[in-house]
């Protein structure tokens, strides 16, 4: 705790900046509700941005998405990670988040060089033979610079800016923070478990901001993609690349939202939208690693209609027990069979309490609006967000490490309708679902789940003895709990509670009737109506007493 409360006083002017803002645009109540306005008033700060009528006529998500951007990258880039979140937040929501653009201007050279040099070790212009000091692409974490080698090779040079580590940082500490604050003082939340959500969003930033790590990525995805002649991965100069810089080989090709250039350069749009879809399901499908955030802007067309993948630091990772279960839901969701949709739904949904009715009869509606539609009518996105929804309105969260998987599918589904407007993503996954499932049951795969399941059984049989001794000892020594958890047992003591209560009221009343009767009796003091005022007194509470226990035994009676 003493931790915690150094860490916020010394972020205390960034805390300040965020409630600042946050009540600008209306949020005056979580705020307060969260204690932050009270902090600010015990520093002896006062807040002096006000909340504007005009911007109260917004509607709520707009006034979020106004103040993220306001807030700076830290929470622009939280945004979009919330936007992949369809099962917590409802599609309108959803669709603002979305807006959210990681798009910074270029910072000057000048202010890059320290930390370009600090990376080489020396100065750049004597490391490259010629180096563009105007940027031609930045976004919040890095921008991008051209150069080329001594060899005239050319290439890219990614430099993180600078000092922005330190205020992300500061701004992690905060949104932790905060994370903490609202699951204890708005309960509501809790069900969406903010800190577990800021806990992965911090890690998934800060690998952004390591561009060693982004070139690594790199590097894997091009020796998965080594035997596709028709996918191109940017070679990584390692002798360049740090955690602050990253420096790969320069790929020359159309920008993959330029359809025009792509179409005047003779190639088939068709083709290159199968080729992409392809490219992004073998990640997820096959590799279990994917990049999250396939858009136009991360695509390049070359000649031959193939594809350059760039921007590779965002990425999801996908352990092969859960390929199989999103195969199975691919295929549950392509052949409409909602038992196999609904088991695997409450398989991800853990200790949570379901109503097991409630959700077969939404997945059903949900099928059923899909059952009678052509094909090529079905947009997978919608039918993902339809799906999402159902998991939101019943309670059930998707596994985070699944919220970039969706996104990602949303995303490819989007380039390809721009490539190729008949367009069906359907198409492309079922011969990847088809192969994984057949996968799973080739003698080696059985053989292998075999022998994990024997070793299983195993270790079980060789601990039992052990375990069972270690129970006994624990029994002997009288360490032995035993937890109940039975409703009519907490009914009864409940019972047994109020039954209490009103014998205890019962003798107090009784005994308030006898004392009084005694003091009755007594000549002297002061009197209420010529008789004695402490004796009237006590009649009187008795009486009062009485009539609380007859409506006690009363309503007693009739539950």
């Amino acid at each position: 705790m003493i931790r915690e409360t150094i860490s916020v006083m010394r972020d205390f002017g960034r805390l300040r900046e965020i409630a600042g803002i946050l009540i600008h645009y209306g949020w005056g109540d979580i705020v307060k509700q969260m204690g932050l306005g009270n902090l600010t008033e015990r520093a002896g700060t006062l807040l002096n941005r006000k909340q504007s009528d005009e911007i109260m006529h917004l509607a709520p998500e707009i006034r979020v998405r106004l103040a993220l951007e306001e807030l700076g990258p830290t929470f622009v880039k939280l945004g979009q990670v919330l936007a992949t979140r369809p099962d917590i937040f409802p599609p309108h929501w959803i669709a603002e988040f979305s807006k959210l653009q990681d798009k910074v201007p270029p910072e000057p050279f000048e202010a890059l060089l320290p930390e370009l040099e600090k990376a080489l070790g020396r100065s750049p212009f004597r490391v490259f033979k010629e180096l563009q000091t105007e940027a031609i692409a930045g976004a919040s974490i890095a921008q991008v610079h051209l150069a080329k080698l001594q060899d005239d090779t050319p290439v890219v040079l990614k430099i993180r800016r600078p000092n922005i580590e330190g205020r992300i940082e500061a701004d992690l500490r905060l949104l932790t923070h905060l994370g903490r604050l609202l699951e204890s003082e708005l309960p509501e939340s809790r069900r969406f478990q903010p800190g577990k959500i800021i806990g992965q969003f911090s890690k998934s930033l800060r690998r952004e901001l390591d561009l060693a790590m982004e070139a690594r990525n790199t590097e894997r995805f091009a020796h998965n993609f080594a035997d596709d002649p028709n996918v191109v991965f940017a070679k990584v100069h390692w002798e360049y690349t740090s955690v602050t810089l990253m420096v790969m080989g320069f790929i020359e090709g159309i920008p993959g939202n330029d359809l025009q250039a792509a179409r005047d350069a003779g190639l088939d749009l068709k083709l290159l939208g199968a080729r992409g879809a392809d490219t992004v399901l073998k990640m997820v499908l096959i590799d279990g690693f994917f990049h999250a955030d396939p858009h136009p802007g991360n695509v390049f067309y070359l000649p031959n209609n193939r594809l350059a993948v760039i921007d590779c630091g965002m990425v999801g990772r996908i352990s092969m027990e859960r390929r199989d279960q999103i195969a199975d839901m691919l295929a549950a969701l392509v052949a409409r069979d909602i038992e196999s949709l609904r088991d695997i739904l409450m398989s991800w949904a853990g200790d949570v309490p379901i109503d097991e009715s409630k959700l077969t009869t939404d997945l059903d509606e949900l099928i059923f609006n899909y059952d009678s539609a052509p094909l090529k009518q079905i947009r997978f996105g919608v039918l993902l967000n339809d799906l999402t929804t159902v998991m939101r309105e019943n309670h059930l969260m998707v596994p985070p490490d699944l919220t970039m998987l969706f996104k990602a599918l949303i995303t490819l589904e989007g380039l390809g309708r721009q490539l190729d407007p008949d367009f069906q993503i359907v198409r492309h996954l079922t011969p990847f679902v088809k192969k994984v499932i057949i996968d799973r049951y080739k003698p080696g795969a059985l053989l292998k789940r075999g022998q994990r399941n024997l070793m299983n059984v195993v270790d079980v049989a060789t601990a039992l003895p052990r375990d069972v001794s270690r129970l006994l000892r624990e029994i002997r020594r009288g360490r032995v709990k035993i937890d109940l958890d039975l409703k009519r047992l907490d009914h009864f003591g409940h019972q047994l509670d109020h039954s209490t209560n009103r014998l205890t009221l019962a003798l107090v009343t009784s005994a308030l009737i006898i004392g009084s009767s005694i003091v009755m009796t007594v000549k002297g003091g002061p009197t209420l109506f010529g008789l004695p005022a402490f004796g009237s007194l006590g009649f009187f509470i008795a009486s009062l007493f009485g009539v609380i226990l007859m409506i006690s035994i009363w309503r007693s009676g009739r539950d």
